[in-house]
């Protein structure tokens, strides 16, 4: 009776976490996101939500490329490479915002940030992915805001010096005042939408690194191969989730800048272009924008790929310490902990060492507790489970690691030769 009443307990309090409050960690971010109008609750937030999209994402971005086109302006005020600014911009914010809804949608935000599972970790993952939650938001302005002071600086001037001789609202002044604002806003609605969904698939990732690193305990203490195993397929089990929801996004967000990169070396590099920094500069911050946040994707993706196939190295290192001991300890010796003074390979530093060293890729000894409970046989069987099911974040099959990320490199590499071939001679 006592066993099914505690378990009734312990179910209330899972529940009890996953409940939204408008009071718990996320209400800063939901404020947020409201602000910026991607905020999906209700069918009035949709709409207003939607509406904003169409607008700064597709109405402006077309309306300020065929209105101000100022063919009959002069060198520095013309803009030959707006369309491609334009519509990589709008890809990709399209493209980020239909894939926001949808994860908003379908698995709402305290689901798909994975806040419904916290409750199963412990304090110090709780904590600190609470932290990196409340340091997302500024993150997201170091990305964002650099790029729309370059943009508005920008625009300010290309406005200022008279660019513009569409008075649509009677008075040019005002006409342009009101044209400079909009383009603005629709600068900073998609840069954002970007940065937010490379941002948060950040943020996941990182959580998955939390744990990891609190994974990596179990091999300092007396631990059970069952437990281990069991937390392991945990981990995976959320990194095939993650990469689930993120493969589609991943990969046309690769393929959406690689056409964009590929369209603007093409249009910069004809015989009949005259490119400087009047004409060329917002392509340029456009590309770099683009890049970012493409690179905040793959490095994520990269870095959690690498603590998950490290825990190999960590759990062979660990088999290797208790069979040492367990060989000491049939020999009579006492079992100690391993320190500085008696490793059996003792650490050489070169004093270029970080303080901070990984937990799951350090040079140092592991204390072999498991020994007087563990087998051999089981430590054994543990390791080749993890040699042949590593873990990481995957796309359609394809694992994202550095591999990956090199053979991606030389294939760019190679695009881009075989283009400058085709337009420079190169």
């Amino acid at each position: 009776m006592g066993d099914s009443r505690e378990s009734l307990l312990h179910r209330k309090n899972k529940f009890s976490r996953c409940v939204s409050d408008a009071q718990d960690e996320l209400q800063s971010f939901r404020s947020y996101l409201r602000w910026m109008c991607v905020d999906q609750s209700n069918i009035w937030t949709t709409c207003l939500s939607w509406f904003m999209f169409f607008f700064f994402a597709i109405v402006v971005p077309a309306t300020s490329h065929f209105l101000l086109a100022c063919s009959g302006c002069d060198n520095k005020h013309r803009r030959p490479y707006d369309s491609v600014v334009q519509l990589s911009l709008s890809s990709v914010a399209a493209l980020s915002f239909v894939c926001l809804s949808g994860f908003v949608r379908n698995y709402g935000l305290r689901r798909f940030l994975f806040f419904d599972k916290l409750y199963e970790e412990s304090e110090t993952v709780r904590t600190n992915y609470t932290e990196q939650l409340n340091r997302s938001l500024k993150i997201l302005s170091i990305f964002v805001i650099p790029c729309f002071t370059a943009e508005s600086a920008y625009k300010i001037w290309w406005y200022a010096s008279g660019a513009s001789q569409i008075p649509f609202l009677g008075n040019p002044y005002v006409s342009d005042a009101v044209a400079c604002f909009m383009e603005l806003c629709s600068w900073l609605y998609r840069t954002t939408v970007i940065f937010l969904v490379c941002v948060l698939f950040r943020l996941i990732c990182n959580l998955q690194i939390l744990r990891l690193q609190d994974f990596a305990s179990v091999f300092q203490v007396d631990s059970d191969v069952e437990s281990v195993l069991s937390e392991h397929l945990r981990i995976r089990r959320h990194l095939r989730i993650i990469s689930h929801r993120f493969r589609a996004f991943i990969l046309w967000a690769l393929v959406l800048v690689t056409g964009s990169q590929f369209s603007s070396l093409l249009i910069t590099t004809k015989n009949s272009s005259d490119v400087n920094v009047f004409r060329a500069g917002e392509l340029a911050l456009c590309s770099m924008t683009l890049l970012a946040g493409l690179m905040i994707l793959l490095r994520s993706a990269t870095k959690i790929t690498h603590k998950a196939q490290a825990v190999t190295n960590l759990a062979a290192k660990w088999h290797v310490c208790a069979t040492l001991d367990s060989f000491d300890a049939v020999e009579g010796e006492t079992p100690r902990v391993v320190d500085q003074e008696s490793q059996v390979f003792p650490e050489e530093s070169d004093g270029d060492e970080s303080n901070d060293e990984d937990e799951l890729d350090n040079t140092k000894l592991i204390p072999a507790y498991a020994y007087s409970t563990i087998s051999f046989q089981k430590r054994q069987a543990l390791v080749t489970y993890f040699e042949n099911n590593r873990a990481g974040i995957t796309v359609f099959g394809f694992t994202l690691d550095r591999t990956t990320i090199h053979t991606i490199f030389g294939i760019e590499l190679s695009l881009v030769l075989w283009l400058l071939g085709k337009t420079i001679g190169f």
